[in-house]
């Protein structure tokens, strides 16, 4: 029997607006006990690891600090294995300003070696403009993610890719986006977790990014239906999960084995 990997995404499929979805704390304790190795995945950039461990605890699940990858992350490590020890001009909070310092980076706005673009929910005109004209000067431009808006309890906020495509306009240039759907992603965290894709499954909420990097990664897919996708809007993409659940609970249980048995797909 293959013994799986898992990748599993956080808001949608573990959390739903700092609640806990059913099952989300069986499936992570099942994975534990038979020493399965995961970790939690998300696009978002705003916390550090041990943050997001924190508001984890907070909604009753226990996940270590080494078992979240997030899009902060990733971006440091890329651009440690593009320009080791360069200079970045950030915007974004403490997830990515922390990673990339741990990276070695210095981050400054004269004359920086990338504008990198992150999550942040008080993006300022003046640090936009600013990104805008080191781009111009010569800076590559570098976003964590493209997710175009996020979620609140208010209702949805503009994200990193919204503001992206305004300095895309104003500057001619496109960034490149490391976080899901680019499966630098998914290679980074299994690399990371010294895993193969062969035999790591994703599991995500949405069509366009966990499904679609998932796959472009040779991974498994798993699309839950706690969160973006439904059964109806999955149908309209080009490409299948290799399995559909209502949600997480549907996994607890079958992790050593979770494509027997006619879970449907």
């Amino acid at each position: 029997m293959t013994q799986w990997t898992y990748l599993t995404d956080m808001d949608g499929v573990l959390v739903h607006e700092e609640h806990l979805v059913p099952g989300a704390d069986e499936f992570l304790a099942e994975l534990r006990a038979h020493d399965t190795p995961f970790l939690v995945l998300t696009n978002n950039s705003i916390y550090t690891p041990r943050d997001l461990r924190a508001r984890l605890l907070n909604t009753g699940l226990d996940v270590p600090e080494d078992r979240i990858w997030t899009s902060a992350l990733a971006t440091a490590k890329f651009l440690d294995s593009q320009r080791p020890n360069g200079s970045a001009f950030v915007i974004g909070e403490a997830g990515l300003t922390t990673a990339l310092h741990e990276a070695g980076y210095v981050l400054t706005d004269r004359d920086p070696d990338y504008v990198v673009l992150g999550e942040t929910r008080t993006y300022s005109f003046t640090a936009i403009t600013k990104a805008i004209r080191l781009i111009e000067g010569g800076a590559k431009f570098i976003a964590t993610n493209p997710d175009a808006t996020g979620p609140s309890l208010e209702g949805l906020l503009p994200a990193t890719g919204s503001i992206a495509a305004l300095i895309e306009k104003a500057t001619g240039r496109s960034p490149y986006y490391v976080g899901k759907p680019n499966p630098l992603m998914m290679r980074s965290a299994l690399r990371s977790l010294g895993a193969h894709s062969e035999s790591t499954i994703m599991i995500g909420d949405r069509m366009d990014t966990d499904v679609h990097s998932g796959i472009e990664a040779g991974l498994q897919t798993v699309l839950v239906l706690t969160g973006i996708s439904t059964k109806e809007s999955a149908e309209r993409y080009p490409y299948r999960p290799t399995m559909v659940v209502d949600s997480i609970a549907a996994l607890v249980g079958r992790t050593q084995d979770p494509f027997s048995g006619g879970l449907g797909g």
